[in-house]
């Protein structure tokens, strides 16, 4: 099986790329539109400013491989700024238009947010967290991954983060300051704010399950 890592020019490709190697699956990194067509899954991280993924993604024609992957039914992982970029639109340094394959926006951490001891959290959200699981069984990739009844603690490290307007894609949540949507899930497309690759034995068994779905549909 082919797995492609886009690359648009930022993010943490090599440290995703060493994840997929430590569970025994070699992911090419690519640049092309017609490579992530080619491609049987499709992964899509990043890190950074939302509109400048959204340029880069564009002045390469990747914004339209990846939708268009999405649409022929390829299996898709979206990590942290990978996710964000699924939705309509940012507010992050003014606002930018996404790919729009989901509905709703994505919005800052509210400002002098405190915990539950009144002690000011700081911004970005940046350190391990736990993910509360909606429907673990329902969700490919998050068979086995919960450590607790309560959910799995993954890698986070972001100032911004989703807000679906269905809330039926909604596959994990997390607490800091407030609550908010940690991963989506809708048919072949799974996204995650936190770092699969970065999250330990969990995180990996993340990625193990995404290869093992990509196989199956």
């Amino acid at each position: 099986m082919k797995v492609v890592i886009v690359d648009y020019e930022m993010g943490n490709l090599r440290s995703v790329q060493n994840g997929f190697r430590a569970i025994g699956e070699e992911a090419r990194v690519v640049s092309r539109p017609e490579e992530v067509s080619l491609a049987d899954a499709v992964v899509l991280p990043g890190v950074g400013a939302f509109g400048d993924c959204m340029r880069n993604l564009r002045e390469a024609g990747l914004d339209v491989a990846v939708l268009d992957a999405i649409r022929s039914g390829q299996p898709f992982l979206g990590i942290c700024l990978g996710l964000q970029v699924l939705f309509e639109r940012s507010g992050e340094f003014g606002e930018t238009r996404g790919l729009g394959w989901f509905a709703g926006d994505v919005v800052p951490f509210p400002k002098a947010m405190t915990n539950g001891g009144g002690n000011r959290l700081k911004i970005p959200h940046m350190g391990w967290n736990r993910a509360l699981l909606r429907d673990p069984e329902g969700v490919p990739l998050l068979k086995g991954v919960a450590d607790t009844p309560a959910g799995a603690w993954l890698y986070f490290v972001h100032s911004f983060f989703v807000d679906p307007a269905d809330e039926a894609i909604v596959s994990t949540r997390t607490d800091y300051g407030v609550s908010f949507v940690s991963s989506v899930f809708r048919d072949n497309v799974f996204a995650c704010q936190f770092h699969p690759e970065r999250s330990g034995p969990l995180g990996l068994k993340i990625l193990e399950n995404f290869v093992g779905w990509a196989r199956g549909l």
